[in-house]
């Protein structure tokens, strides 16, 4: 190699090589700090790609948590409510077969009447209350029950093009005691052996629903306690996905901070010898 004072190849190859183990330190150091070894699509479009679109999707499942969550409150809460007023019921069944006895007396038949007017009262205050974030499936019609989402998918069930979100459908149930018949409309529901017989009919009628309402609301928290299982499992597995894209080795990540420390105290060494070359020139020309 010749010896020139104007250009110092050795000093420029050293430089560069100082510079190259310059920026792979600033990458490692990037990636140590915040543990990622995609951090933005300047380091790898694609994968810095795929993991927004799996991000996109933990949105999506964000919401469907949300959905799920809060038709459960509504749902467990109707829950409550249709097994007390189950209970309910059966006291007053026994109630009105009580006073259908012609062997009671007729103070006996006024207590069992009074006892009968607080439990239907108890069941519409239930009714009533029985209520979460504005929503009561317990004096709603089965249309107007609520539909929360379920997945991330979206349907066309007409095949018209129009794309709406999957959701189930969770059934309301009119359970309010209807004021209606000369019997209801009085204030002595059992106060005869007539009244007491004639309302013990209508509330195994009205048993009946309460029991369809039980076994629908049942397998609706089922179905609901299932689908948020299951979407925190998916939500898992994506984070699990995204983290295999662009998360840091940091075993490796170390590893390699060592052998770049190395090389840059060694570069700046070469560099140093690099540079002390165009003293040497000075040598050749002493007398």
């Amino acid at each position: 190699m010749a010896f020139s004072v104007n250009t110092n190849v050795g000093a420029m190859a050293a430089l560069q090589e100082l510079n190259r183990t310059s920026k792979g330190m600033g990458v490692t150091q990037d990636r140590i700090t915040s543990g990622k070894n995609v951090n933005s699509t300047k380091d790898d479009s694609a994968t810095y790609v795929t993991a927004q679109g799996l991000r996109g999707k933990q949105g999506d499942l964000k919401a469907v948590t949300s959905s799920l969550s809060n038709a459960k409150s509504v749902v467990d809460i109707a829950v409550s409510g249709t097994e007390q007023i189950s209970d309910l019921v059966n006291q007053m069944k026994t109630l009105a077969k009580q006073s259908a006895d012609n062997t009671i007396s007729g103070d006996q038949r006024i207590s069992l009447n009074n006892d009968f007017q607080g439990l239907l009262k108890q069941v519409t205050v239930i009714t009533n209350s029985a209520e979460f974030n504005g929503k009561n499936l317990l004096t709603a019609l089965p249309a107007n029950g609520i539909n929360p989402l379920q997945s991330l998918a979206m349907v066309d069930p007409d095949g018209d093009g129009v794309f709406t979100p999957d959701t189930m459908n969770v059934p309301g149930a009119n359970l309010a005691l209807p004021n209606t018949g000369a019997v209801l409309n009085t204030g002595s529901l059992i106060d005869t052996p007539g009244n007491a017989t004639t309302v013990a009919g209508y509330l195994d009628v009205y048993n009946g629903t309460v029991k369809t309402a039980l076994s629908a609301l049942g397998s609706a928290s089922r179905q609901i306690d299932a689908q948020l299982t299951f979407t925190s499992k998916l939500n898992d597995t994506i984070e699990a996905g995204i983290g295999n894209l662009v998360d840091a080795d940091m075993a490796k990540e170390s590893a390699r901070l060592t052998a770049l420390q190395t090389k840059q105290q060694l570069g700046v060494q070469a560099l140093s010898i690099a540079n002390q070359a165009p003293q040497m020139i000075g040598q050749l020309f002493k007398g």
